[in-house]
Parts: structure tokens; sequence; C-alpha cells
């Protein structure tokens, strides 16, 4: 049943009794629905809806203490734990930045919110905040822990509450992936407006003027700007950044956020097609059969080179960025040369 035809939330609730073990977004997928709608059908069950107002949530959020922050794609999951500290608004971005929560979010992307609680085998409960874009699909979500403030949490959910608490949501179709876009024509071009970045954050101003986006251009750039990967090589990096005890930065998001996690990993597991990342503070839970194309990025900036290694779908999304940290020249010239050595995509295997 496609995301954008009408849901009868009685059938949802239905359904959820005959299973309610099967995870809320996969087990919304399975009925056709979106895991928004999957919560409107529960409003008054432990669930309530709230604003996804990031003015008014985030600061809310500030005041439940030590948390875990969820981002995800269809593809990669990351989980931080600490505080949410130091916001800084805006109508078409905005920030949380300190060593432990680190956020890119975009607004306009944030369209229906959440307050759930929901009671697990043991007993207890697990409350969240829970923020979804236009189609329903999850762009952030805030966990709360052992060491939250859980005072705060009935005053927070009262105070977000908005005033419809039906059980249906109004949702579109979501937007496909956007395919590579660039013109080898304008490939001296494309070499001639990199040569003039300073800052990373300038790259994709740069691929909007040339009506091309991120995997267009890398396509067509050639060396020394990017390298073609193998599809392993993502494997090898944490492998690597792990064994050397080396700090990295891992940026995982969606259109609506993206969560960045500074610092090294310790306890990496595979298990089957699933890469994981186990630390106390930080879980990363990544989908190595979805990564169709690697590449190894090279960007100008004041401090230095920028050397990223970047993972795409087949149907050319971003799936997560791996960069060194450019704060610590050390470590930055660690990372590069470990980048550096990874071996070439073999030509067969181009793209």
């Amino acid at each position: 049943m496609p995301l954008d035809q009408k849901i009868d939330p009685s059938s949802i609730r239905k359904a959820r009794l005959e299973n309610p073990k099967a995870r809320e977004r996969d087990f919304a997928e399975s009925l056709g629905a979106s895991e928004a709608e999957f919560l409107a059908a529960h409003v008054g069950q432990g669930v309530v809806r709230i604003t996804a107002d990031m003015d008014r949530l985030i600061p809310g959020v500030m005041r439940l203490g030590e948390v875990m922050a969820l981002t995800r794609n269809e593809s990669c999951v990351i989980e931080k734990v600490g505080v949410y500290d130091d916001y800084r608004g805006g109508p078409h971005a905005a920030l949380v930045v300190n060593h432990d929560i680190d956020l890119r979010m975009f607004p306009s992307r944030w369209k229906h919110g959440f307050a759930v609680e929901k009671t697990l085998e043991d007993g207890s409960t697990r409350r969240s905040l829970q923020v979804f874009d236009a189609a329903g699909d999850a762009v952030h979500k805030v966990f709360l822990r052992e060491a939250s403030i859980l005072e705060e949490w009935d005053a927070l959910v009262e105070e977000l509450r908005e005033p419809d608490q039906s059980d249906t949501l109004e949702v579109r179709a979501r937007t496909p992936t956007e395919p590579a876009k660039g013109s080898v024509e304008m490939a001296e071009k494309l070499r001639s407006e990199w040569d003039k970045i300073t800052d990373t954050h300038q790259f994709l101003q740069m691929t909007r003027k040339l009506k091309m986006n991120r995997l267009g251009a890398y396509r067509i750039a050639g060396a020394p700007y990017v390298r073609p990967l193998a599809a392993e090589v993502v494997a090898t990096v944490f492998e690597k950044a792990r064994d050397s005890e080396m700090p990295i930065m891992v940026f995982v998001g969606n259109m609506g956020c993206i969560e960045i996690h500074t610092g090294p990993i310790y306890n990496l597991k595979q298990m089957g097609s699933w890469l994981n990342v186990l630390d106390p503070s930080f879980h990363m839970h990544l989908r190595t059969d979805d990564i169709a194309e690697v590449w190894q990025v090279t960007k100008a900036t004041r401090r230095g080179d920028a050397v990223s290694v970047e993972a795409f779908d087949k149907d050319g999304g971003i799936i997560l960025q791996i960069f060194g940290v450019l704060a610590e020249p050390e470590d930055a010239a660690r990372w590069n040369e470990m980048v550096f050595a990874l071996p070439n995509l073999k030509k067969e295997e181009t793209v």
C-alpha cells in the first residue's frame, strides 16, 4: 500500500496486538504505513502528539540531562549518549554542538513530533521524543536513560503537547533520492571551482551553482580530487581506526538531521551484513551490503586538506562520511596516510 494512501488507525492497532514484539519501523512498513502513522494510531496509548518546532523542542531536551540521540537513514543508524547543549537555532539550519551530542538540523524537514512511553518486557518504561518528516519517516529521536532528569519529563511533554491529539496523520509520498547529477563537459569548470574551496561547507554551494550534486561531481572530478574505492574499504577504515585508536569523525544523517561522532572507536563487530560499533557512548549500525559506491574525497580548508571516505547506496543516496580530525594535526596526518594507502578500486569494478 503506498504511503500516501489512508490507513485506518484501528487496523494498525489490531495488527499490533497480534504482533506486539516487532520493531515499530519494520512493523509499520509491513502494513504499508509510515512509522509516524504507526505512532499516531496509538495516541492516548502511551503516545502524545507534540510540536516538531525545533526552537521549542531542543531547548526542552536540554532540560532532560543525559540522553541518547539517534539519527538514521535506510542503511545506517548512529546513537550518541550525552547532554544536549549549546543549541543554535536558525530558520534554515540549526546546531547542537558539544563533544558528545553534535547535530546539524534542518527545520523545514521537522513536521511531526511524538512523546512515547513504552513498557518493556522487564516492566520498565522507555521514554522518547521522536520527530518525523512529511512522509512520516524518522528524522531524529531522543531516548531517556537511567541518568536522565526524569522529573522534567511530564512537564516537558505537557508544554510540547499539540492541541490536535487525533490518531490519524496526513503524510506525503516520499521524495525519491536524486540520482547522480553532473556533466562530463563541465569537468574542467568543476575542477576550477573545486580549487577555490577553502571550507568543506562551500562544496555543496559549488555543486548547486554548477547544477550538479555530490555524487555527480565525484564521478567526473577525477584525481587529485576524488578516488573510487571498493565497498569493503569502509569496514577496513573502521578496523584500522580501531586498531590504531585514531580519532575519526563519522557523519550519519538524513535530509532533516546529521549526527556526528568525533573520537576513537573500540568495540567493532560484524554481524552478518551489519557492521556495528558498540562503545559505551557511541553505537553505529551499518548495512554494508547496501554500499554501492565509495569515494575518497579531498577538499581544501584553511586548516589543511579535509580527506574523507564516503559511502553511497544504489540510488545515489549518501549513507555516511568518515573524516579525520583536522583540529588535531597529528591525528589528521595519520588519517590521511591511512586513507591514501587504501587500494584503488579495480578498473573492472569502476562505476
